[in-house]
């Protein structure tokens, strides 16, 4: 018998060896029998009318690959969408959403082979097909279960960022009032003074935190461009670093004007989480080098930093979310506020005035991040508005 038939006739048999097989892993709460078997009869469905399909070999190839694709597999993927939904509202992790469908694989061939089927030359083929759509069916849970998780988490922290921000300020003002008050003793107002400064660290943090948010929930960096000087902000920045680090060595060269349409405050902040992550990241013998020149319709602007390379497996994660560099030779201190958004956000903030931030990275030369902005970007800039006014949720204005 083809497998696909032998599926089609004992699907009761494999449908009550799944149910068994979830209860065992949620055998916690009580589950009844449709909760138990959740999506598993669309999914079997699903697979036998993907293995009765037609399928080329150019389709064969692709599939043996991995690349899935085409219109016989949609009600595989949305089943195995929808299932992986349900267990993760139910409480199943990953790891026990993939064991289901490995013991579907298993309990479906042990049956076929069990029952002494003469062998035919279809057989190979059979579980081929098989295999495959259980692999599709695998891969679009997975995916639609780190999704869904994805979503979950990055809306819970627009919230928390958010709704933190109102009790932080209160903090923060509350301590700049206390001096105002009445004579307090010398220990009160060092107290009250850095309740301030540590309100403005985790200020910066939930500020990063809320960026990091609008970017993963769709709808980019928001940005008001205006006209501006790029060279009068990076004099504005030099100034600010040197006096932060007096013992370090920050040289700009910026020559001449360079004129845009850009957002102020968001350049500033991008340029400035380059400078701190250069500062952060080299020995404090290692000059830190801001330039800004204009070269054709565009501003380039580089911060390089000698010290020890970025090391070549960091260096093609560099501008991910939430990931600090490390290293057993060079560890790497973090800086007071980060919480490893700073490249991210520099990325995003270049990109939502239709830019390009590049980096290389070597012993002899050093680390150099080089931004790319377009002089004119209000266009772009007001299609980045034009999404962020979409959000689902008006909590991140």
């Amino acid at each position: 018998m083809r497998l696909a038939d032998f599926i089609t006739a004992n699907r009761e048999p494999i449908l009550l060896e799944w149910e068994a097989f979830a209860r065992e892993i949620d055998s916690s709460h009580e589950m009844d029998v449709l909760a138990l078997r959740d999506h598993a009869e669309e999914i079997l469905l699903a697979t036998i009318q993907d293995m009765r399909s037609a399928q080329s070999a150019s389709e064969r190839t692709a599939r043996s690959r991995g690349h899935f694709g085409g219109n016989d597999g949609a009600a595989l993927e949305g089943a195995s969408e929808q299932h992986a939904i349900d267990r993760l509202g139910s409480g199943f992790n990953l790891l026990e959403v993939v064991s289901e469908y490995r013991a579907l694989r298993a309990s479906v061939l042990q049956q076929w082979h069990d029952h002494g089927f003469p062998s035919h030359d279809s057989d190979v083929d059979d579980v081929t097909r098989f295999n495959e759509s259980i692999d599709q069916s695998l891969e679009t849970a997975v995916r639609s279960y780190t999704k869904r998780v994805d979503q979950s988490r990055d809306l819970f922290l627009a919230i928390l960022s958010h709704d933190l921000r109102n009790p932080l300020n209160s903090i923060s003002m509350s301590a700049s009032l206390l001096p105002h008050l009445g004579p307090l003793a010398n220990e009160a107002i060092e107290v009250a003074s850095q309740i301030t400064t540590d309100a403005g660290v985790m200020a910066r943090m939930i500020s990063d935190l809320l960026d990091y948010t609008r970017t993963r929930l769709g709808a980019g960096m928001p940005v008001s461009p205006a006209p501006m000087d790029l060279r009068a902000l990076c004099h504005e920045l030099h100034r600010e670093f040197v006096t932060a680090h007096p013992d370090r060595q920050i040289r700009l060269r910026a020559d001449s004007e360079v004129r845009g349409s850009w957002d102020r405050d968001r350049l500033r902040q991008a340029i400035s989480n380059l400078m701190g992550n250069a500062i952060q990241h080299s020995p404090d013998s290692a000059p830190v080098d801001l330039t800004l020149r204009g070269e054709n319709a565009n501003a380039i602007v580089t911060v390089h930093n000698g010290g020890p390379p970025i090391l070549p497996g960091e260096l093609a994660r560099i501008f991910d979310p939430l990931v600090r560099g490390s290293s057993a030779d060079h560890p790497r201190a973090n800086r007071t506020g980060s919480i490893g958004l700073g490249l991210y956000i520099a990325r995003a903030v270049i990109e939502s005035h239709g830019g390009a931030i590049t980096v290389v990275s070597s012993q002899q030369a050093g680390t150099t991040f080089t931004l790319s902005l377009p002089c004119a970007s209000a266009e772009i800039s007001s299609r980045v508005n034009a999404t962020a006014k979409n959000l689902p949720s008006g909590r991140l204005q």
